[in-house]
């Protein structure tokens, strides 16, 4: 079996990762998996309630099975396991086990599948027949069914790195932008708003924001000035882009492009300019100030790279001039150190010289005290550098911080990639890579070139286009790696380092296969021509190809790379961008490429249904912590009932009293509960149903988003009471109860007394005192009985239908007064006063029924209008509503 067969992904769509820190429950997976600290609690936490339920003997047999098949949620392989690598099919309850393996866990464990899983098929094919459970429950893949997949060695051989028999590292990528007409840069501002700033080489420069819109307006028009040409492969154009370190208090930029002068003469000009005053999103084109010019004598080898170094100074890389073989003068403009072509040059932009240059000259350049040489020359010797980075360093070690990696494009053999060094001499024209191209001037002994890092044939390639050091976050697998490319052929490359021997070893890299970027809103190809590669903020690595290389064909695309092998941990690469201020309108980004799943954003599963845990029987294992009567509200993950976190313990509900009452003189039923909202419909259960019964809510569709309130299905609000149809029912069962004898109620009070036996400030100190142990939780996540109670529930009474209430009204002495009309809302200070209203604290709020122990005054009521009974059904009568 081949690499390129592993998948490894996770139940939320995304690679594994290593995890920040230990795993005390799944901690198999606790060097590489699916799982953080934080979701490694959860099923902890789920496990124990289970164990709680099955007692001490099964615990014995088959505690460490069911923990092993709990734990596959953390596994790298999870997504295959559970039938979640194609986002539109269900997700299992329980993962592929082996035959071998699952026949063993139905003997020991039959009576624990109820606790896993709520599928009807499940449970009827776990009771009346095993080996039909285990057929469903098997893969059709026995290399990744469960626990084959641990054994599995071209799995876990090279885990967290996807690689093809071949050894290629297999990377997938994001389509970012598209429609560019050719574009030749993106950069950055580095004033933490995270912006890119992409340029077109006829001369625009556009502005993307974090969401992947554009802003519709360009950033800079510099189409007029510009010198280019529609011909395929025009070399000249908007070229060069860099930002000042501290743009984000001078609003300075320096721009690289190609002029014509007086209708014949060709040059490259450098200019400083800056944003607008009124506008960050729109350079002020009135601002440009020239540093520098320099002739042209051809119309190919322009150079073009601008950056910044961690010196503050700015580099210029200029091309040697053009034509082919470098023909100028006797040794040609690279290896002529009086001439600016064929040049690395650094100015400081920060003040002026003497000589009335707009820049000054750093007081360390190497040739600054030759008097045949350039004073801004800091290296020599190459012959069209397109492209080239400034390492930021190792993340941790700061190690190669400042480092300037630049790819030289060859004449007819060899296309190479240069550290550049303060004084090197790279060698052109004597040498091309690392062989002789003039034999003359390469035999000089004089010459003493710095030789590239890399270099490879035209049979590889034949225009290199240099990259970057990656040393972004999101994927650690790819750290240290120089990735760069070929604009002729699109074959993308990498270099790592060998420390040790202090050389550069080239790392193949491909676009993965299908199966390796299945994942939503990847893709695995993208455009030949590679033209620039980018780096954003956050150090995240992205590059730059069209289909056309024609400055007017609209065809150049910027993509993102990602590693499908391996992330970094939840929430390890988070930072607040600054925000941006747009004046004017905002392009939004549409995807052109067909991501392999055919969505671009990662879907949100809504919860399968919640699995309803029969009562524990009697005789079980009791839990040696005192457990409430009923069990915190649960949650789910991942289609899975999970336990809340060790936080939650405080807000369980005690079911005899409002959760946020305190001990009232006056006696309460023993089954009222406190108001609850479930999926945003308020729920109030009444004291004829038991309060072990769970409220279930229909599932979703697949892929359907979930709302965070769901709104009721009539025009007019209502509250929902389960066992009530409306207030005014309500109002009669209380008018009911005020009949009754007093004898006879003050006999209901004292017997509901009896019911409410436990004390809810005790069991809320002994929650307090479970948290601060701080360990694994033992409680029930689900509703039993308390020890010593009879487990029968009573029966609970069936909801009425909802039709409209019959209200029962008493006439008055003004009944033949008519009441106002309906469209004007009733005042409260006109309504007769109810005393069969419910004590209520202050602090608190009571169940939203009447208390039917005190012995309310029967008063007259007016007659009402229809739509004052829809108020009163609505919830919105104060009187008879609390």
């Amino acid at each position: 079996m081949s690499l390129t067969v592993a998948h490894p992904q996770c139940l939320d769509y995304q690679p594994p990762f290593k995890p920040l820190h230990h795993l005390e429950f799944c901690n198999q997976y606790g060097n590489f998996g699916c799982c953080d600290q934080q979701m490694d609690n959860r099923i902890g936490m789920r496990y124990w309630d289970i164990m709680d339920l099955i007692g001490d003997e099964a615990y014995e047999s088959c505690g460490d099975l069911v923990q092993d098949i709990m734990c596959q949620e953390c596994s790298p392989y999870a997504a295959h396991l559970f039938d979640a690598e194609d986002p539109y099919t269900p997700v299992r309850h329980i993962p592929g086990l082996c035959s071998t393996y699952c026949s063993e866990f139905h003997k020991k464990c039959h009576n624990v599948v109820k606790y896993l899983t709520n599928s009807r098929t499940l449970l009827e094919a776990c009771e009346k027949d095993g080996l039909h459970f285990c057929n469903i429950i098997d893969l059709p893949d026995q290399d990744y069914c469960f626990p084959n997949v641990l054994r599995n060695n071209d799995l876990y051989r090279n885990l967290g790195k996807v690689e093809d028999p071949k050894g290629c590292l297999q990377l997938c990528l994001i389509e970012v932008a598209n429609g560019l007409r050719n574009p030749v840069l993106m950069v950055h501002s580095g004033d933490d708003t995270h912006r890119m700033f992409v340029a077109e080489q006829v001369g625009f420069v556009w502005v993307y924001l974090r969401d992947g819109s554009r802003i519709e307006k360009p950033f800079l028009d510099m189409s007029g000035e510009v010198l280019t040409t529609q011909w395929l492969g025009d070399e000249r154009g908007f070229l060069g882009l860099a930002f000042h370190p501290k743009y984000k208090n001078n609003g300075r930029f320096f721009i690289y492009y190609s002029i014509l002068v007086n209708g014949m003469l060709e040059k490259v000009r450098i200019s400083e300019m800056k944003v607008s005053a009124h506008d960050m999103n729109a350079a002020d084109p009135h601002s440009e100030r020239v540093l520098l010019e320099i002739d042209e004598p051809a119309a190919n080898h322009n150079g073009g790279q601008l950056l910044f170094g961690l010196d503050g100074n700015l580099y210029i890389f200029t091309g040697d001039g053009g034509k082919a073989g470098d023909p100028f003068g006797m040794f040609g403009n690279s290896q002529n150190r009086s001439a600016l072509l064929g040049k690395v040059l650094r100015i400081d932009v920060d003040g002026s010289s003497k000589d009335g240059k707009p820049y000054q000259i750093p007081p360390d350049n190497p040739f600054i005290r030759e008097p045949d040489a350039k004073p801004e020359v800091y290296a020599y010797g190459v012959r069209n550098m397109w492209r080239c980075s400034v390492d930021r360093g190792d993340p941790v070690t700061q190690y190669g911080r400042g480092r300037i990696f630049c790819g030289d494009v060859g004449q007819n053999r060899y296309e190479e990639i240069d550290i550049i060094v303060k004084g090197g001499n790279y060698g052109w024209r004597a040498k091309e890579g690392f062989e002789c191209f003039d034999v003359k001037l390469c035999q000089n002994s004089s010459l003493d070139d710095i030789l590239p890092i890399f270099a490879y044939g035209h049979h590889v390639g034949k225009s290199v286009t240099g990259g970057y050091v990656y040393r972004g976050c999101e994927s650690p697998n790819l750290n240290g790696l120089y990735i760069f490319g070929d604009f002729m052929n699109g074959r993308l490359m990498a270099l790592e380092e060998d420390k040790e021997a202090g050389s550069w070893k080239e790392k193949n890299v491909c676009m993965g296969d299908t199966k390796t970027c299945s994942f939503p809103g990847l893709i695995n190809q993208h455009h030949k021509f590679i033209i620039s590669f980018a780096e954003d903020e956050a150090g995240e690595l992205y590059f730059l190809a069209t289909s056309y290389p024609s400055t007017m064909s609209p065809f150049g695309t910027v993509y993102k790379f990602v590693d499908p092998s391996r992330r970094a941990p939840p929430g390890k690469c988070k930072y607040k961008p600054l925000p941006v201020k747009v004046r004017g309108k905002k392009v939004p980004f549409v995807p052109r490429e067909l991501t392999l799943l055919g969505i671009d954003e990662t879907p949100t599963r809504p919860p399968l249904e919640k699995i309803i845990i029969p009562t524990k029987p009697s005789g079980t294992r009791q839990s040696s912590k005192n457990k409430p009567a009923t069990s915190a509200p649960e949650k789910k993950h991942r289609g899975i009932d999970v336990t809340p976190t060790r936080p939650l313990i405080e807000k369980i509900i005690n079911p005899t009293k409002p959760s946020s009452t305190q001990q009232s003189s006056s006696s309460k039923p023993a089954t009222s509960a406190p108001e609850k909202k479930h999926r945003g419909i308020q729920v109030d259960v009444t004291a004829t149903r038991p309060p072990l019964e769970k409220i279930l809510t229909p599932t979703e569709p697949p892929g359907t988003p979930q709302s965070t309130r769901t709104e009721p299905i009539n025009s007019v609000p209502q509250k929902k009471y389960l066992g009530q149809t409306s207030s005014a029912k309500l109002h009669q069962k209380t008018s009911k109860k005020t009949s009754q004898p007093k004898e006879e109620q003050s006999n209901a009070r004292t017997k509901v007394k009896k019911v409410a036996s436990h004390s809810r400030k005790s069991k809320l100190l002994n929650k307090k005192e479970k948290k601060d142990t701080g360990k694994l939780s033992h409680k029930l996540s689900v509703k039993g009985p308390r020890a010593g109670q009879k487990t029968t529930a009573p029966k609970p009474t069936k909801p009425k239908e909802d039709t409209k209430p019959t209200v029962s009204l008493q006439k008055t002495k003004m009944g033949e007064k008519k009441v106002k009309k309906s469209n004007s809302k009733p005042k409260l200070n006109s309504k007769p006063k109810l005393n069969n209203k419910p004590k209520v604290n202050n602090k608190s709020k009571v169940n939203n029924k009447p208390n039917v122990n005190n012995n309310p005054k029967v008063y007259n009521k007016p007659k009402m209008t229809v739509s004052t009974k829809i108020q009163r059904q609505n919830g919105k009568d104060k009187n008879n509503i609390s």
